[in-house]
């Protein structure tokens, strides 16, 4: 997958929403002023570099200069990132690969961890507080049923799974059933000799 200009332009947008209106993250932002983070996605075929200033951070998907840190791992892993705790464990065990001063992710982490991301913040300058709300409500409550659903899905095919295995004979019927056919086999030899035996009488 290519980043285009719109994609780089669509993620600077989020994120400076996010990051740069509340004025309670100053302090963690500032941590990062002038620090450049380069993301290398294993889906994508160009890295992204978020370039951090005072007000606000830039998405690019071309950039030359030095990075103060690179962070390679796959699309699929970036919302761990806002949990610091699970940084080191991501590390260790390779899902996430780190050059340069880690610091600048940890950072950056605690200041997405910090980040407020409720839709209905996003949406009341167009659609009002209430309706804001009223959509935020039921798109949760959407996603709980959803996730609900998938959890339902996921025990039922456990149980059926389960109960398959359960009509499957066991170990100790198998070995009972080896020893019933040999034996049958026998009985079936015994018998074969008796007839031999009687037609050449």
């Amino acid at each position: 997958m290519t980043l285009t200009p719109l994609l780089t332009a669509g993620l600077e947008t989020a994120l400076n929403r996010i990051l740069y209106r509340d004025r309670g993250l100053k302090a963690a932002r500032q941590r990062l002023n002038g620090k450049v983070l380069q993301l290398r996605l294993q889906e994508l075929s160009q890295p992204v570099t978020l370039v951090f200033s005072e007000h606000q951070v830039d998405v690019l998907g071309e950039w030359q200069d030095r990075c103060d840190c690179t962070v390679i791992t796959r699309l699929s892993l970036l919302p761990k990132l806002r949990d610091r705790q699970q940084l080191t464990g991501m590390i260790r065990s390779g899902e996430l690969e780190v050059e340069g001063d880690l610091q600048v992710v940890q950072q950056f982490s605690a200041l997405i961890d910090m980040a407020e991301l409720d839709p209905a913040e996003y949406l009341a300058p167009w659609t009002g507080d209430i309706v804001a709300q009223g959509i935020s409500n039921v798109a949760r409550r959407g996603w709980q049923l959803l996730r609900g659903d998938i959890q339902r899905k996921q025990r039922y095919l456990t149980e059926t799974l389960t109960e398959e295995w359960r009509v499957a004979p066991g170990p100790l019927e198998m070995a009972w059933y080896g020893e019933e056919v040999d034996a049958l086999e026998r009985q079936a030899g015994q018998l074969e000799q008796r007839l031999l035996q009687l037609e050449a009488k």
